[in-house]
Parts: structure tokens; C-alpha cells; sequence
């Protein structure tokens, strides 16, 4: 494994040459997190400890790995630790296998191998974890977004808009927003929609462009489709407040919010874009902290290539600029995607801690991407191509921050056993830690308040059922008959009830994110 032929270790034990100067740059003097031990020249060396300091782990960083290489087991690991340290987690659980972490390990004599080999003395232990389900889809808590705190650029990404149709759709919030109309689900934003290229609808957008027919029509054929996909539970009220996240447990260690995805794997482009209103959210609340000795919380994204996939340049540069800012606020994201290649160059260069598991080379193209990794990484006394095709499972090569801020220097690593459960609970288990959830009450229940359908409908109504005017009509109620419907919904009562509701004027545009997403009215 090694470029060098000395010994690593003196008789007694200690390590030299290349082995000792890559465990010197991993001797931390603040709290770190215990990755393994270092693999040099063909042996496992407990001595040389590779760990990730505390203070670093807002600086981002990727966990990469071909399918079955272990990369959850690294997750569950990390989170783990964190957990320990009193910092919350979050983690997506697209496969269903992360429910674990809230129950002790197995021991066995497989665990036990490990833990010698690394020098890890191992305690079955469970972790505080609460569980999450989108929208009431599969197991965990409830949780929805508003469309409106959602926003167009989110949204667009979702309903894979093009770039015309996604400026159409910010048009259609940005009417919404003005007037007051509270975008709650998706038949509001369908309502709204079909309005603004109605009759009645057409000239309110005029002065700014206008919305044409053919573009409404994708989108609300977009729409249709989305709900048809079981879309519709994702979004409404009680509207998840991110907060929740950021909880520790009475004993002080974090907790570790687990979203329970198996239901919704079928759908990536959904769970996915969730995610980053998640993040997005986040960015909004928080406050400006700068570099702590430990993070807020930490936040994985599993599967994140299916974030960038057919993304759009101002959903790209939107992450980019979200991930560089979210740091100073306290909170760490990982990457967690089989190649680096699959997380755009300018997010990429943004994550300084890297757990890279094997790679396979079986074809052209992953010989290329075999060489494309071993190109991101800093110079290093490995074999990088070598190293990287023929790691084992549960080893990975490390690179990350000191608490200088400088890189430290490629280590090929055994990673630790983790000391919870490594695979699900009983769904029983399950069932019962969600229901047993303080914010099962808070959220379990959907609401269906009047909104912008409501309102729209409520307006149409009279004008479909009144009929033509008889002669004797007074001239003014001839006149009413005529007006358009938005006159009809301006004139009313309507948006002062609503503006008095929202905490609101008329006129007055919700203020949004980098990805257009709202503040939440707390």
C-alpha cells in the first residue's frame, strides 16, 4: 500500500518516517471526533489516530463512495460522535437503515475485530434521535412546508421548470405575495395560476410582462402531475418550524434528527429539493456566530447528486452561495454521493473534510472518474489510484482541516466500528418512538385553513350563479355585475381580513431568501 519500503513502526510500537508525519498532522489539541486508525504499508496502526476536530466541521465536507463501500456506516459513525459532543444532526434516511442510532449495538465477534484492530474500546450504545416523514409519507413525525415559504426557485426544481417557465412561476408568487394571497398548498398555487391567465386575471400582470398561456399550461400540468405522485401531504399546515433541529437531549448530547425516506425514494428530485428548503430555512433564522469550538448542527445529504441533477444555473449558484454563507451561522453540511464529481466544482472547493471510500474502475468512464478524485486531493505520500481501488469496507482515505485551517495530510484510514445499531429498529419501535414525540401533537395533524383557493373560489362563486340583471336593476348594481373578477376580490373585504391575519399590508412583498424562500411568521 505505501510508496515507501522503511518499517513504519520501531520495535516498540511507535510509527516513523511517512507513517509519523501523516499521524503528527492529526494530533488535535482540542476535542476531535475519531475517525480509525491509520493503514500504512499494509498494516492497520492503532497508534496513528485520524480524527476530524470539533471547532472544523462548519467548513463542510464530503463522505464519497461506490455502492456498498460504507459510507452510511461512516455517517452513523460521525453522527454518533457529534451526538456525544452535544451537537444535533440531521440525516437523511433514504434506505430505511438509519433508525439504528437510537438503539445499542450488537456485539459480536466481527465488532470486536474491529475495535482491537483500531484500538476503540466499544460500548453498545443508543443515541437521542427524533424521526421525520415528508408530509405523513411512511414513518416519523410530519413535515410540510407552505408553497410560499417553499418558493419559486425550489419549486421550479422540483416541477423540472426550464428557466422561462421558473421566471414565470416567481411571477405568479411575486402576484401572490403583492395581493396577499397565501400560497398554503398546491391547489392555491394552482387557483392563482389559472386565474392570472383567465379573462378576469390577464390584465393584472400586464404592466410587468404578463404570464402567456402556454407556460401557465406547463406549469399547471407540472403541478397536476406532482400531486399525482403523492405531492399534495408535503405541503401545507402545520408548517415544520427548522428549530426543532437544533435540540439536545436532557442529558446534554444532541439530538439526531433522522427523516425517515424510504417511502418517498422514488421520488428524488422531491426529497432532495426538501432538503435545501430545510437548509434554506435554516440560513434565514439563524443568527451570525462565526467559528465556534463546536458546531450548531450538523446536516448530511445523502444521495446529493440527485440535488444537482438537471439543476439550473440559478439553482446551482443558489447552493453554492447558500453553503458558503450557512458556515458563519454555525452549521456544517456534508455531501454524502458515490463520486466527487457528482457535486458541482464551486460547492465542491467549499468542503474541507473529505471521507473518500473506494472507487471502482471496471469501465473507461470509471478509470476517468478514478482520476478525476485522486486529482481533487492534496499531494500525498500514497498511491492515490492504488489506495482508492482496493480499500476494503469500512476503510476510506481522509483528508481535513486542522484547527489551523490548513489541510492535513492524506491518511488511508480503518474507520471505527459504530457503537449503535447498524441496521433498522422494529417498524413496532419505530411507531412508537414517533407517537412517544413531543412534537407528534405539533405536527401529526394537518390543517386546512381558508387560503388562496378559498378566497378565489369564494369570489367566482357569486359571479358563475347570478344571473342577468332584470330591467328594473339599478344602474350601479348593473355596474357590479361587470366588474372583473379582481375587482370583485380587491374591492372586498378580503385582503384586509387577510392582511390583518398575515401581519401584512396589501402591496407589501414577503421578503425572500437566495432560493426565494419566505420567513416564516413566528
Amino acid at each position: 500500500m505505501s510508496v515507501s519500503d522503511q518499517p513504519p513502526t520501531t520495535a516498540e510500537g511507535a510509527l516513523q518516517g511517512p507513517a509519523a508525519d501523516i499521524a503528527a498532522g492529526y494530533a488535535f489539541r482540542g476535542d476531535a471526533l475519531d475517525l480509525g486508525a491509520l493503514l500504512w504499508d499494509g498494516g492497520c496502526h492503532p497508534g496513528g489516530r485520524i480524527r476530524i476536530p470539533l471547532g472544523v466541521l462548519n467548513r463542510h465536507g464530503l463522505v464519497a463512495g461506490a455502492t456498498g463501500t460504507g459510507k452510511t456506516k461512516t455517517l452513523q459513525l460521525i453522527a454518533e460522535q457529534l451526538s456525544a459532543h452535544g451537537v444535533p444532526v440531521f440525516l437523511a434516511d433514504v434506505k430505511g437503515d438509519l433508525s439504528g442510532l437510537s438503539a445499542p449495538g450488537q456485539d459480536g465477534e466481527k465488532v470486536r475485530e474491529r475495535a482491537a484492530q483500531v484500538g476503540q474500546e466499544w460500548a453498545a450504545t443508543g443515541f437521542p434521535c427524533a424521526f421525520y416523514g415528508l408530509g405523513g409519507t411512511g414513518p416519523g413525525v410530519p413535515v410540510r412546508a407552505t408553497v410560499t415559504s417553499f418558493g419559486p426557485v425550489l419549486l421550479s426544481k422540483v416541477l423540472q421548470l426550464n428557466q422561462t417557465q421558473e421566471q414565470s412561476l416567481g411571477l405568479i408568487f411575486h402576484y401572490a405575495d403583492q395581493k396577499g394571497l397565501e400560497l398554503v398548498d398546491l391547489k392555491d398555487l394552482r387557483a392563482v395560476a389559472a386565474f392570472l391567465v383567465s379573462d378576469e386575471g390577464k390584465p393584472e400582470l400586464k404592466g410587468i410582462g404578463g404570464l402567456s398561456t402556454a407556460t401557465a399550461g406547463v406549469i399547471l400540468r407540472s403541478l397536476t402531475a406532482f400531486e399525482q405522485q403523492g405531492a399534495s401531504g408535503f405541503f401545507g399546515e402545520p408548517e415544520f418550524d427548522t428549530a426543532e433541529l437544533l435540540r439536545t437531549a436532557a442529558d446534554g448530547r444532541g439530538v439526531v434528527s433522522v427523516m425517515e425516506l424510504p417511502a418517498v425514494q422514488d421520488k428524488p428530485q422531491l426529497f432532495s429539493t426538501f432538503l435545501m428548503w430545510m437548509l434554506a430555512d435554516l440560513f434565514h433564522d439563524l443568527p451570525e456566530v462565526g467559528d465556534l469550538d463546536k458546531p450548531k448542527l450538523v446536516f448530511f445529504f445523502d444521495e446529493a447528486h440527485l440535488l444537482f441533477s438537471g439543476a439550473s444555473k440559478a439553482f446551482l449558484e443558489s447552493i453554492t452561495q447558500t453553503v458558503r454563507l450557512i458556515r458563519s451561522k454555525g452549521v456544517g453540511v456534508f455531501f454524502v454521493t458515490q463520486t466527487p464529481k457528482d457535486v458541482p466544482g464551486d460547492v465542491l472547493a467549499q468542503l474541507g473534510n473529505r471521507v473518500q471510500h473506494a472507487l471502482r474502475a471496471f469501465t473507461p468512464d470509471d478509470a476517468k472518474a478514478l482520476k478525476a478524485t485522486v486529482r481533487t486531493f492534496p499531494n500525498s505520500a500514497y498511491d492515490l489510484e492504488e489506495i482508492l481501488t482496493g480499500l476494503g469496507t469500512g476503510e476510506a482515505v481522509v483528508t481535513v482541516l486542522s484547527e489551523t485551517g490548513a489541510p492535513t495530510p492524506v491518511a488511508a484510514t480503518r474507520l471505527r466500528a459504530p457503537e449503535s445499531l447498524m441496521g433498522p429498529i422494529e417498524a413496532a419501535a419505530l411507531d412508537a418512538a414517533v407517537k412517544g414525540s413531543e412534537l407528534y401533537g405539533r405536527y401529526a395533524q394537518a390543517v386546512d385553513r381558508e387560503s388562496a383557493y378559498e378566497r378565489l373560489s369564494a369570489q367566482e362563486a357569486p359571479t358563475r350563479t347570478t344571473p342577468e340583471p332584470a330591467p328594473e336593476a339599478a344602474p350601479e348594481d348593473v355596474e357590479d355585475d361587470d366588474e372583473s373578477l379582481v375587482q370583485q376580490v380587491v374591492g372586498s373585504g378580503m385582503f384586509k381580513s387577510l392582511a390583518r391575519s398575515v401581519g401584512t399590508q396589501l402591496g407589501r412583498e414577503i421578503s425572500r431568501s437566495l432560493f426565494g424562500t419566505s420567513r416564516r411568521r413566528r
